[in-house]
């Protein structure tokens, strides 16, 4: 009579060795293991969601109900609303890497109406514009290193000494 089912199973790992059956499973486990793991963190809305939102005519209304509300917000005068969409690898004991970020920028004027619509990337570990819809020709805001540059030259080293020295 043949044997069926587990008990020829139990049979072929017996004659190949359980030793070597257990070694097998525990390799196949640790590879398994050593897999990287990819984890999302936060939102940003795609560009279907903000072909919804119309820059010059939509207002934080308009746009709450179009992408959602914002993750974060503008800390001076509540002048934009920042969405932030990050992707991690996981891998072993390593620290988490930061593999994509994806920032979305919306800018209001003084009457909470849309003025500026950008979309950031994170390429090669620096932040580039991927997309960028505005009103007018220059951009409201000026970033902190655009301040230190600007007075750059402007300080005049003779200031810092007293007169009559």
């Amino acid at each position: 009579m043949k044997a069926r089912g587990w008990a020829r199973i139990v049979g072929k790992a017996t004659a190949f060795g359980v030793g070597k059956w257990a070694a097998v499973v525990t390799l196949v486990l640790a590879l398994a293991a050593c897999s990287p793991v990819f984890r999302n963190h936060g939102y940003a809305p795609d560009d279907d969601q903000l072909a919804l939102v119309e820059v010059g005519s939509s207002t934080r209304a308009d746009v709450a109900d179009a992408v959602g509300r914002p993750s974060a917000q503008g800390i001076l005068s509540d002048s934009g609303w920042f969405y932030v969409q990050s992707r991690f690898k996981h891998f072993t004991y390593n620290a988490p890497e930061e593999i994509d970020r994806e920032v979305v920028s919306i800018s209001f004027d003084s009457n909470g109406v849309v003025s500026n619509v950008e979309r950031f990337g994170l390429e090669q570990g620096r932040v580039v514009t991927l997309s960028r819809r505005v009103t007018q020709s220059n951009i409201q805001g000026v970033s902190f290193l655009t301040q230190l540059f600007r007075n750059v030259g402007q300080i005049d080293p003779t200031s810092f000494f007293e007169e009559g020295l």
